[in-house]
């Protein structure tokens, strides 16, 4: 079974007039011409935090309520990743925020949550209760992608001030335009767990893509397993490299004649996503079956070729003026954990 997405008549095509600003901005970052700073340090005593921030002269403390504490990866009972806690600890360090309340249908989860990062924090086993009564300023969603839709739609009706939310964003796309209006309508800043772009190799490429290093960008190429449960991070460096801007078309297929799920959301077992940019530059993502190019990601210019492997060496550069390929030195691979905190 396949799905199409039909490229739109000439009529269709024409590039809108510029809109006027949205109240409230899908979840991307708008284009910085620097590199994203990193902090120095991530702090998890949210008491420490707070105190910190009120010495900077911080007026401001944000109550933050989780819903979906989870355990941590790989530790004993976890059944994902346990983003919460790379949450939280994001929210802490900025000493602007503590730990208001955390929702989980599991009190074990949720008190060990409480005793890790929150001390007083409220506890709750049904996230509707705790935006009731506890109402935080902040809500982050890390539960399995089904649950994302009525969470966020919840915490946007309750008017929250943001909701930051786990990746990827909803199972359907009637479910994520929902979520959208609903934030819109309410005035509330939604947000997505994007973090792969604060890793050094895409730091790093595309500071080399600002200088030139490859010419003007022409074509972005990219593999993964799947375009709805990795593939979401790929598109997300993809307007990364390009600036954010925004496409003009898009044609895609999927193939999912055999059933497949990640956290409980159907994926595909093959996909190819094309589309352009409304600055001429093209995109290209395939996943599954024998969808490999040779890297992760690759940046085509007019001058040379980027490539971010899947292993090290992590960047490698190639320019049409000099012979083979050049290594360029990182920090960090594009799966190192670092990029929690930097977010």
């Amino acid at each position: 079974m396949s799905r199409l997405r039909q490229r739109p008549p000439p009529s269709a095509r024409a590039r809108p007039p510029e809109a006027p600003t949205a109240p409230l901005p899908l979840g991307r970052a708008g284009p910085s011409p620097k590199p994203l700073a990193f902090p120095r340090r991530i702090c998890h005593n949210a008491a420490k935090d707070c105190a910190e921030g009120r010495r900077q002269g911080v007026s401001t403390i944000y109550r933050v309520g989780v819903i979906g504490a989870g355990r941590p990866w790989k530790s004993e009972g976890a059944t994902g990743f346990g983003m919460a806690h790379h949450h939280v600890k994001g929210f802490l360090a900025t000493g602007r925020c503590e730990l208001a309340a955390v929702a989980d249908i599991s009190r074990k989860n949720a008190e060990a949550f409480v005793q890790q990062y929150g001390g007083r924090a409220a506890i709750y086993e049904d996230y509707r209760a705790m935006l009731a009564e506890a109402k935080p300023d902040i809500v982050s969603v890390c539960t399995w992608p089904h649950l994302h839709a009525p969470m966020v739609l919840a915490a946007a009706e309750a008017r929250v001030r943001a909701i930051h939310c786990e990746k990827p964003m909803a199972v359907t796309w009637g479910e994520a335009r929902r979520m959208h209006q609903a934030a819109v309508a309410n005035g509330v800043m939604l947000t997505f767990n994007h973090q792969r772009r604060f890793n050094a190799p895409f730091q790093k490429a595309r500071e080399l893509l600002a200088d030139g290093a490859v010419g003007p960008l022409l074509r972005i190429e990219g593999q993964c397993d799947n375009i709805y449960d990795w593939g979401t991070h790929w598109l997300d460096m993809f307007f990364f490299y390009n600036n954010e801007t925004p496409a003009e078309w898009v044609i895609g297929q999927i193939d999912a004649r055999e059933e497949k799920r990640i956290f409980g959301a159907p994926v595909e077992q093959q996909s190819i996503c094309h589309f352009k940019f409304q600055n001429e530059v093209r995109g290209l993502l395939i996943c599954g079956f024998e969808a490999s190019i040779g890297c992760a990601n690759r940046l085509i210019g007019q001058e040379g070729v980027m490539e971010i492997g899947w292993q090290s060496p992590w960047l490698r550069l190639r320019r049409d003026t000099a012979a083979g390929w050049q290594e360029v030195e990182v920090t960090d691979g594009i799966h190192d954990p670092v990029a929690h905190d930097r977010a």
